[in-house]
């Protein structure tokens, strides 16, 4: 069967799968009877709303399942392989296409019209109540208020283009200050920040490879490099250097609670995959970086912080690795999934962690399954195994 057919005959089955497929459930609204029209827009039945909403894409589409319950309440038929972000609001999330951002109302389990238009839609980032898209086709950055978005029009807001297009991130400040990455297809170099008026006021070129951001408490703003981590802070950057010659920081996850920023780590170059075991902690006050052994490698889907600033990790021992900020102590390992290895491809499917609130949500594609999980008592509160495994997971997030 190939993916298109068996695609519809997913959206057929979908909803008649998810009431006899949640495995424990808190309840939950009743989940909708509209279907997806063939480009991804919903029907003119109205959907009942869905509670803090996530979302998980498959193979040729989206599902939207209750937050709580995991109930599925709707397959969106969506070909292609596609990505998914919170979009800063309760209701909506970015999913990043073939032809672009594209923004779901999750809340009501539809694709609205609002569309960012570009090749190679990159990051997402939500910080002092602005959501950023960068777009690595393009160089293009476009910022807005994610409270538009319930007008069903694309936001009026900030814009700003690369001087070359390149994989890059963009953070808007609370002060109106705009980080954005420097690069090209070929070489990417560090980062820049502009004033209000895209005036730059501030360029760092000592950071090889940069890659992803994160931002921590008295907004320390975090870009990882090829050797290191470069730090952006009250007007200046500083430079944290790896211990090692090579010494990658690629994904990074901050907490507004905690100073300290979580981090991969990677120290092979040649690497066709490589699976580390160490994270890094960086201490964004003290300009220091502590090295932490899992004794489990992890993936760049692994990484997350709970609602204290305790750094997670998704272990490939199937737990999530539970650690101290502050001191790089192991606290406890959670039970979530079985065991599994990362694929070489990083388009493929592997166990992927998103954490709201006190809850840790856990995919399991290998058994199309997903849970939920409480971080405090470390017990499972509800599953789900949905007709088609899933690749990426987020959901709804308000505030920053």
């Amino acid at each position: 069967m190939n993916k298109l057919i068996r695609s519809r005959v997913v959206m057929g089955a979908a909803l008649a799968l998810a009431a006899s497929t949640v495995l424990t459930a808190c309840g939950g609204g009743d989940s909708s009877s509209a279907d997806a029209k063939a480009d991804g827009t919903a029907s003119a039945t109205p959907a009942a709303a869905v509670k803090n909403p996530l979302v998980a894409t498959f193979d040729g589409g989206l599902y939207i399942l209750d937050g709580e319950s995991l109930k599925l309440a709707k397959a969106i038929e969506l070909p292609g392989f596609n990505r998914v972000n919170p979009a800063g609001d309760e209701d909506h999330v970015i999913v990043s296409t073939d032809s672009g951002f594209r923004v779901l109302d999750a809340t009501g389990q539809t694709l609205t019209d609002i569309e960012y238009k570009g090749a190679k839609p990159g990051h997402v980032v939500r910080h002092a109540g602005k959501t950023v898209l960068f777009t690595d086709g393009t160089g293009e950055v476009n910022v807005f208020d994610p409270a538009d978005l319930g007008s069903g029009k694309k936001p009026e807001g900030r814009t700003y283009t690369s001087a070359e297009a390149h994989h890059g991130v963009a953070i808007e400040l609370a002060g109106g200050e705009l980080l954005s990455t420097l690069g090209t297809e070929e070489k990417r170099t560090g980062a820049l920040v502009l004033d209000k008026n895209n005036k730059e006021i501030a360029r760092n070129e000592n950071c090889p490879g940069v890659h992803g951001e994160a931002a921590a408490k008295n907004e320390a703003v975090a870009v990882g490099c090829e050797d290191g981590i470069l730090i952006y802070q009250q007007g200046e950057f500083t430079k944290i250097d790896a211990p090692d010659d090579y010494g990658r920081i690629g994904n990074q996850a901050g907490s507004d609670t905690s100073p300290i920023l979580l981090g991969d780590y990677k120290t092979d170059p040649e690497a066709e995959l490589e699976r580390p075991t160490r994270v890094s902690l960086i201490d964004t006050e003290k300009k220091k970086l502590r090295l932490v052994d899992l004794g489990t490698s992890y993936s760049f889907r692994s990484l997350a912080r709970g609602p204290h600033g305790e750094a997670l990790v998704l272990g490939t021992d199937g737990a999530i690795h539970v650690i101290d900020q502050n001191t790089g102590k192991i606290e406890k390992k959670i039970p979530a999934v079985g065991e599994w290895q990362e694929p070489l491809d990083w388009q493929q499917a592997r166990p992927t962690l998103f954490v709201r609130d006190h809850t840790a949500y856990v995919s399991d594609p290998g058994k199309k399954a997903l849970h939920a999980i409480d971080l405090d008592t470390g017990k499972k509160t509800a599953s789900v195994t949905l007709p088609e495994s899933t690749n990426e997971l987020s959901g709804v997030v308000a505030g920053h």
